[in-house]
């Protein structure tokens, strides 16, 4: 059994998500306690089937039983326990889905997690929480409505467009100078950001600088890369600026950071 899966949408799906994970302690005797996951800049769809599984986040800890659960943006890290016979999927939003639903406003909503009731839930064909339940109906019902979605929505709202720019520019980009690509005010910006994922686009750019200097030390020899390299690499002013943000989110140094105890994203 593998406690921590992936698996991948379609081309068109993945305007909308990312990807779908796994944590699988079905078939478990024990409890798995004490695992870690970093923010990412995603919103989370959580499906808990069997028993339960507990989350501390920054700001409270959550009894999640059998059920849907929507999780906010993340600012630290959170902390996992898994009970026995319990399985967690999971279908990983990216930042800018919410803003395509105008009604949800998430201006005050981070490091939390919600219980939501499956008929608030968007897909025509219901989700299956059994605890052996396969994830191929889920992939094709994830796929389904995500591409009827994406033809439906030809044009990119504000907040999409602002993640492509982060995006293209490697993190290194204002608020101004957003602004300025996109003719709008700095304030509008924001407040359209702020209600639709929760965050400052501040905040945001600075939770992608810190995922990809997570993964370029999981992913690299980091007793050959040096984490000055990684500092300017990823854009800090220095080495103790990088030690500084990333004690912020893990409260632990990178030179103590023990990849193990985490759920990391897979190298694609």
């Amino acid at each position: 059994m593998n406690l921590y899966s992936e698996h991948y949408v379609s081309p068109k799906t993945e305007r909308f998500v990312n990807k779908i994970w796994c944590l699988d302690n079905s078939i478990g005797e024990s409890l798995i306690e004490n695992k870690l996951v970093l923010p990412n800049g995603c919103f989370n769809l959580a499906i808990v089937s069997g028993n339960a599984i507990e989350v501390h986040t920054s700001k409270n800890k959550y009894t999640m039983n059998e059920g849907f659960y929507f999780c906010s943006q993340m600012t630290n890290k959170v902390l996992v326990n898994i009970q026995p016979k319990t399985k967690v999927t999971i279908i990983q939003l990216h930042s800018w889905t919410l803003s395509f639903f105008p009604k949800y406003d998430l201006n005050n909503f981070s490091d939390a997690i919600i219980k939501i009731d499956d008929a608030e839930l968007p897909f025509q064909n219901k989700i299956e929480v059994g605890l052996n339940s396969d994830i191929s109906p889920l992939l094709n019902t994830i796929n389904s409505y995500f591409e009827d979605l994406n033809v439906l929505n030809t044009t990119k709202t504000i907040v999409e467009k602002i993640c492509e720019l982060i995006k293209l520019h490697h993190e290194e980009i204002t608020v101004s100078e957003i602004g300025k690509t996109l003719n709008s005010s700095q304030r509008s910006l924001q407040i359209k950001f702020k209600i639709a994922t929760g965050l400052t686009i501040k905040n945001y750019i600075q939770i992608l600088k810190f995922r990809k200097s997570v993964d370029q030390m999981v992913h690299s020899d980091l007793e050959k890369l040096k984490l000055t390299d990684v500092a300017l690499y990823n854009k800090y002013f220095d080495q103790s600026h990088f030690i500084k943000k990333f004690k912020d989110v893990t409260k632990t140094t990178p030179k103590m950071f023990n990849s193990d105890s985490y759920f990391l994203s897979k190298k694609r």
